[in-house]
């Protein structure tokens, strides 16, 4: 089936300016994901960058607070299904203390690489390291609490970030 011009515009507006993913913008637009693919991989064959333009929209749009606060929050994103993951497996305790240790300094770095990229982001920064420091004293000190702390912790930090504006 043929679609016109204008479809494979939108497809890519969609994709850049809208920033859904490529299957999202494809279903938007009733279209196969493997036509837009084919578009795509079209496009940059003659110098059209769907994903190069999607990150300079990005930065021209809301500059670079505005994409430190998206790797913020797909890294909390990530970082929650990881702990959820963790949480749910049977890996000895050893192996799941070592996955959390490994996931609580790569929050760390993360907090600090974006608040290097946007200052005015510190807040945040400083309420959410409070809240993994938390998180580290009683899952030391208070082990029994842990999963309740937990349970508090993931709805509390959506509560953290609309007050910081994350």
């Amino acid at each position: 089936m043929a679609h016109a011009p204008e479809t494979r515009a939108a497809i890519r507006a969609t994709y850049i300016f809208d920033r859904l993913s490529l299957e999202a913008a494809a279903a938007r637009h009733d279209v196969p994901l493997s036509t837009a693919r084919k578009w795509r991989t079209q496009a940059e064959a003659q110098g059209d960058d769907w994903d190069k333009a999607r990150a300079a929209a990005g930065l021209s749009v809301g500059g670079v607070s505005t994409i430190a606060q998206l790797v913020l929050a797909d890294f909390m994103t990530m970082y929650q299904a990881t702990v959820e993951g963790v949480r749910d497996t049977e890996l000895p305790a050893m192996a799941r203390a070592e996955a959390l240790s490994r996931l609580a300094d790569a929050f760390q770095k993360t907090i600090a690489a974006v608040a290097k990229a946007a200052p005015d982001m510190g807040r945040y920064a400083i309420a959410t390291e409070l809240m993994q420091d938390l998180a580290m004293f009683v899952s030391r000190e208070f082990p029994d609490y842990r999963s309740a702390l937990a349970d508090v912790l993931e709805p509390f930090a959506l509560e953290v970030a609309k007050k910081y504006g994350a």
